[in-house]
Parts: structure tokens; C-alpha cells; sequence
């Protein structure tokens, strides 16, 4: 290695502001013209958006159909069992957080004062109180979860296990309207609520499936590699909005009379088994980009076929494809608003929802501007954690 290799920049402009601008910014005489024009470009844009968000906008229509926007039509005298499970999750995260995540502080500082800044948002007392009690919870399982041995930490992954069940069963209940768990209808279901599910269900089941299909693309057997082979292309060949459509006006068709599904349980169906197929291609990259030599030292040491992929080749193939694994999970977060097309009113079918109202007429700007900001906010979120978990992981680095 050459002595020049190793020389490094002046302290100068290592650590200050103004040496890093110098160096990636004004370094030649076109760098330097572009920064200018977009500097300007900036400013211009973010004054108009700022003198508009502030002075112009009638925000008034966000304050006013708030929970609209969050819940849907869900009744609000049940709104308290959504509250119950997201108290009971603010305790897990906080819990596994401490035992698990002990050098993501960061993550952990935000969890702890994303609610307490959402309680500066226009909500009554109450809500404030229940996004305080998250605050609360958090800390708490975060502090009980410290000196975590084996036996606790077998309770949380237990804990995370049951519950999706308690968040399910409360959110639609039990028993008849005047039980203590009423039934709500699942076309009571809207907005932010109707959007998280659809997500978060596409993504827990989509994985799992999608794993099963590249491992059947790859295997041996001919009926498994060609069945995984039909599904993948076919699926990966028709928009998403045609399975929707499928799955809400043509199943009916094919079902015995009497029978019928769910319009959101069949909406979860279709998102399911279209991400499936692109996750099984994502997967199959990264299949392929382990060495061959990794397969034959885990022969070598006596593990079989089976030992050998869920062992060995998996972990570092869904290592590798992290980034696009959740580039695709973003991906179907937003592409839920597909939904409104086919009668679900999620966030966007939310929007349509108070824009038809006489009160609010003409102020698409507002209601879009914010169901926008929703959408980033979260898309956001999913990334800054996979990107916190490629570090943690050495992703590109070993």
C-alpha cells in the first residue's frame, strides 16, 4: 500500500461544517452553481409551503374529523379496547427493548416521546391520558426488563405470540351489543386502524409464505419447483388491483350460496398472496448470492439438507436482502390505498370520506397534505429501523 493511500484529511476538514461544505459542495466551480440553484430552490419552495401551512390552510378540518381519520367509524364507546392493547404492546416493546435492543437508545428515547408528542395534537383529556399511559407502560416494561434472565425472556416472545389474539379479539369482540366485548362489524373499521392491519397482516403472513415459495423455486422436486415457478410469475403478473377486485366482486361468485367472507378478511387474502410472490423473488436473490462452499462445509460437519437452509444458508440470505425486505414491506404499507378503490374506507377512503362533506368542501389540500404526512411519518419509521438493524447486523460490511 502506497503512503498517499494513507494520508488523511486536515482536521479541519474532518470536523468542522464548513470543511465538509468546502469538500462535497463547493469543490469545483459546476458543484458549486448547482448548490446554489437548489439552495434557492429549497428556500423558495419551503417559504411558500411554510406561508401556506401557516397562514392559509383551515386546519380546522383535520381537528374535526381527527378520530375520523384515526379510527374510522369505530364506536367510541369501544375505543377504550384499542387503548387496552396498545397499553399491553407499549409494555412488550419496552421489554424487549431492554432485553434485546440495549445499544438502541436512540429508538428507545423516540418510542418513549413519540406519544407524549402526540398528545399535543387537538385530542380531549382522555386520549392524552391513554398516550401518556404508553409513555408509562414502556417504562416500565423497559425497567423490569433490565435483568432479564432466560425464564423472562421466554414470557415476552410468549407475550408477543398472544398478542396479536388479544388485539384481534378485542378489537371485534365477542359477544352481542349488550355484552361487556360487543361485536363491531368490520365495515366499522376505517381509516389509520383499517391501515395498520392490512399491513401489518400482509407482512406477518406474506414472509413466511414467501420464504416457503424461493425454497420451492429452488428445490429439487419438480411438482414443488413448478407449482412455486406458476405461482410466483402469475402472480408478479397482474396488478394488485386486480386481485382486490378478484378477491371482493369475483370470489363471491364461486361461493356456495349462503357462504359468504369477510370484505376485509378477503382484502388481508389478496394483499397477502401479492406480496408473497415479490418477497419469494427478493429471497431468492439473496439464495443465491451465498457461496456454494457455505452448502458443502455444512455437509461437511454432518448437517443435512434441512439443518443446512434453516441454519446456515437462510439467516445470511435474509440478512443479505434486508434493504429490499423492507423497501417491500414500505411498498405495501402505501399500497393499501388500494383498498378504497374496492369500498374499504383506510386512510384514503377516509379522506374521500370528509372531503364529501358539505362543511369541508374544497379543502382537498389540508385533508391530503395530512393523510401524506401519515404516510411518511411511519414509511420513515420502517426505515430508520431497518437501516439501525443493518448496522447492528454488519450488513455490506462482513
Amino acid at each position: 500500500m502506497s503512503n498517499a493511500a494513507q494520508i488523511l484529511p486536515p482536521l479541519a476538514e474532518r470536523h468542522t461544517l464548513l470543511g465538509w461544505a468546502r469538500k462535497n459542495l463547493f469543490n469545483t466551480w459546476g458543484n458549486a452553481l448547482l448548490t446554489l440553484l437548489t439552495g434557492w430552490l429549497v428556500l423558495w419552495s419551503g417559504r411558500a409551503l411554510l406561508v401556506w401551512a401557516f397562514t392559509a390552510a383551515e386546519w380546522g378540518v383535520i381537528a374535526a374529523n381527527l378520530r375520523l381519520i384515526l379510527l374510522g367509524q369505530y364506536p367510541i364507546a369501544n375505543v377504550w379496547r384499542l387503548w387496552v392493547s396498545l397499553q399491553l404492546l407499549a409494555f412488550l416493546v419496552g421489554n424487549s427493548l431492554a432485553i434485546w435492543g440495549r445499544n438502541v437508545r436512540r429508538i428507545s428515547l423516540a418510542l418513549a416521546a413519540a406519544p407524549l408528542l402526540l398528545a399535543l395534537l387537538p385530542f380531549g383529556l382522555q386520549p392524552r391520558l391513554w398516550l401518556a399511559g404508553l409513555t408509562f407502560f414502556g417504562i416500565v416494561g423497559w425497567a423490569l426488563g433490565r435483568p432479564a434472565g432466560p425464564r423472562q425472556r421466554r414470557i415476552v416472545l410468549l407475550g408477543w405470540a398472544i398478542w396479536p389474539f388479544i388485539f384481534i379479539l378485542l378489537l371485534r369482540g365477542l359477544t352481542p351489543p349488550e355484552g361487556r366485548l360487543p361485536l363491531v362489524p368490520t365495515n366499522l373499521w376505517g381509516g389509520l386502524l383499517l391501515t395498520f392491519l392490512l399491513t401489518v397482516v400482509g407482512i406477518v403472513f406474506s414472509f413466511p409464505l414467501g420464504v416457503l415459495l424461493a425454497l420451492g423455486r429452488r428445490s429439487r422436486l419438480g411438482a414443488v419447483r413448478w407449482f412455486s415457478i406458476f405461482y410466483i410469475e402469475v402472480i408478479r403478473g397482474v396488478p394488485l388491483i386486480t386481485i382486490l377486485f378478484m378477491a371482493q366482486l369475483m370470489l363471491p361468485l364461486f361461493l356456495p350460496s349462503g357462504l359468504t367472507i369477510d370484505r376485509v378478511l378477503r382484502a388481508m387474502v389478496g394483499i397477502t398472496l401479492f406480496s408473497a410472490a415479490y418477497l419469494a423473488e427478493n429471497v431468492r436473490g439473496g439464495l443465491q448470492a451465498i457461496p456454494t462452499g457455505q452448502f458443502e462445509a455444512a455437509y461437511a460437519v454432518g448437517l443435512n439438507g434441512l439443518q443446512t437452509m434453516g441454519l446456515i444458508i437462510l439467516p445470511q440470505a435474509l440478512r443479505l436482502v434486508i434493504p429490499i425486505l423492507v423497501g417491500q414491506f414500505i411498498a405495501l404499507y402505501k399500497d393499501t390505498a388500494l383498498v378504497a378503490i374496492v369500498g374499504l374506507l383506510d386512510l384514503l377512503g377516509i379522506a374521500k370520506t370528509v372531503l364529501a362533506q358539505p362543511e369541508f368542501l374544497g379543502l382537498q389540500r389540508e385533508v391530503y397534505a395530512f393523510i401524506s404526512m401519515l404516510y411518511w411519518v411511519f414509511s420513515y419509521a420502517m426505515s430508520y429501523v431497518s437501516q439501525r438493524l443493518e448496522v447492528s447486523l454488519g450488513v455490506g460490511k462482513r
